[in-house]
């Protein structure tokens, strides 16, 4: 009999644990977003006590990469999920087959260009080492900086996808390292000059508004999202998080914490 009751409570157990659906499917009060570090999670954990005055308790899980946290929205794993700009998510949706859809934008991360070695674009070398993020929303907007600061001339200056390949005048000739785009501040110090996305710049300890030689100005088409399945965008709580985030609280901490660095939309 006990043996009985034993393995009928770990089948229960069991069941609890594969549950199914994303999490805090089981907890209407309860809402999870995936987020990358620096800004978003930090930003999203400023915004959890304005969402507990509404009800929610938000659960942000963190990751490193711009991948997972896109699967895991589309898998129906994580509500929905908070770090990417609207080229990126196209990008992704195209090469994924994923039906993933902007929510609502909150804010612009300019994109900066960094050196370790060099003080002004001016003084790179002929025959530079450039390192730019490897995929193509990225990659596109990185060189696409490059040309407006005068040093390459692309093909088609309004492609965001552009790659090296789309370079077609390149006075410097400028060696272009393609890595990924979380690495990009760990290679700091082997390239002249490295273009780094806000976030992972911000999480290295540089600041763009001090550090970059150039930046992206606030005119940038590169909002970020909070992105989710088309089924998400009603639901009452992924509108109360828009609502948090979008409002005159956050607008001040984003202000006040980043310094021009990260700049709302709204």
């Amino acid at each position: 009999m006990n043996r009985r009751i034993l393995l009928a409570a770990l089948g229960a157990l069991a069941l609890a644990g594969c549950g199914g659906g994303k999490p805090g499917a089981g907890d209407p009060g309860t809402l999870t977003v995936a987020a990358t570090a620096v800004p978003h999670a930090e930003i999203l954990e400023f915004v959890k006590p304005i969402l507990a005055r509404e009800g929610v308790k938000l659960d942000v899980r963190v990751f490193n990469d711009y991948v997972q946290p896109n699967v895991q929205v589309s898998e129906g794993r994580i509500a929905v999920n908070y770090f990417q700009t609207g080229p990126y998510l196209d990008e992704f949706n195209k090469a994924k087959g994923t039906h993933l859809v902007k929510i609502a934008g909150v804010h612009i991360e300019p994109l900066g260009a960094y050196s370790r070695k060099w003080k002004a674009l001016g003084e790179l070398p002929d025959g530079a080492t450039v390192a730019i993020p490897n995929e193509p929303s990225n990659s596109g907007r990185a060189l696409r900086l490059l040309a407006g600061e005068g040093l390459i001339t692309l093909r088609d200056p309004s492609d965001i996808t552009a790659t090296p390949k789309d370079v077609v005048q390149n006075r410097k000739q400028l060696k272009f390292r393609e890595i990924e785009a979380a690495t990009l501040p760990r290679v700091l110090d082997q390239v002249d000059l490295a273009l780094i996305n806000t976030n992972y710049a911000l999480d290295a300890g540089l600041n763009p508004t001090r550090d970059a030689l150039a930046i992206e100005g606030k005119d940038s088409p590169y909002v970020n999202y909070v992105v989710g399945l088309e089924s998400e965008r009603n639901d009452p709580r992924v509108q109360k998080l828009v609502t948090a985030l979008r409002s005159p609280e956050v607008k001040a901490f984003m202000e006040r914490k980043y310094g021009g660095a990260v700049v709302p939309v709204f």
